[in-house]
């Protein structure tokens, strides 16, 4: 397997402990502070990226993230929701990005269905602002040597399982199927809502698995204090 940027300037054996973490469509930074503090706990070095979703979208959501890569030197990715899409198109723009490996929570890479949806509403665009089209298309493919795991929730609460009606296992707002990418370097689901994944101690575990081996625990036993 090619090796990303990040493993090309970080010594043999080490992955960076670094770790970026982006918020979701209408969230901002302070939600992201619990996962924060469980990956501190982990052992990682925590640093969150906020952008506004609405007015600004995706594209300087990217520039933001590639800023705090290209000043602050290679670090892994943790992306909530939408978080999780402007990761992954941080990788598919800037292939020579110093990221170590990604982690995705509930991202709909596969294009969401209660987006579009919601897109038939008259004024929805209001709601999705800049970030419509990426939540849309989603964003499922990346360039080769970056591992992206995914942590996909599967407790059905939240008012996008309204909106989409889903016949499928999902997380209120996005289904599991929508978040399995073809290139994914591996997927878990785990008890939690979508906006559950950001207090779940099991995501937050996985999450800690996942960034330091590129591999998620077997049989969800990935607690941590948090």
């Amino acid at each position: 397997m090619a090796r990303s940027a990040a493993a090309m300037l970080t010594p043999p054996g080490r992955t960076p402990d670094r770790v970026i973490l982006l918020h979701g469509l209408w969230m901002v930074g302070l939600t992201m502070r619990r996962f924060a503090r469980g990956l501190r706990a982990a052992g990682f070095e925590p640093e969150i990226v906020g952008y506004d979703s609405i007015a600004g979208g995706p594209s300087p959501a990217v520039e933001r993230l590639h800023a705090a890569l290209r000043d602050g030197g290679p670090a892994h990715v943790v992306g909530h929701s939408l978080g999780g899409l402007v990761a992954v198109r941080e990788l598919a723009e800037h292939p020579d990005a110093p990221v170590g490996r990604v982690v995705c929570l509930g991202t709909p890479l596969c294009g969401s269905r209660a987006a579009a949806r919601l897109a038939e509403v008259p004024l929805s665009g209001l709601y999705f602002g800049r970030s419509a089209e990426i939540l849309l298309d989603g964003c499922a493919t990346w360039p080769a040597g970056f591992e992206v795991g995914m942590i996909a929730g599967c407790v059905p609460r939240g008012l996008g399982a309204l909106v989409a009606g889903f016949t499928e296992p999902h997380d209120g707002t996005v289904a599991v199927s929508e978040t399995r990418a073809p290139g994914l370097a591996d997927h878990v689901v785990v008890e939690a809502s979508h906006s559950g994944l950001l207090l779940s101690a099991e995501a937050i575990g996985q999450a800690a698995a996942f960034l330091r081996a590129g591999r998620f625990l077997d049989g969800g036993a990935a607690g941590v204090a948090v």
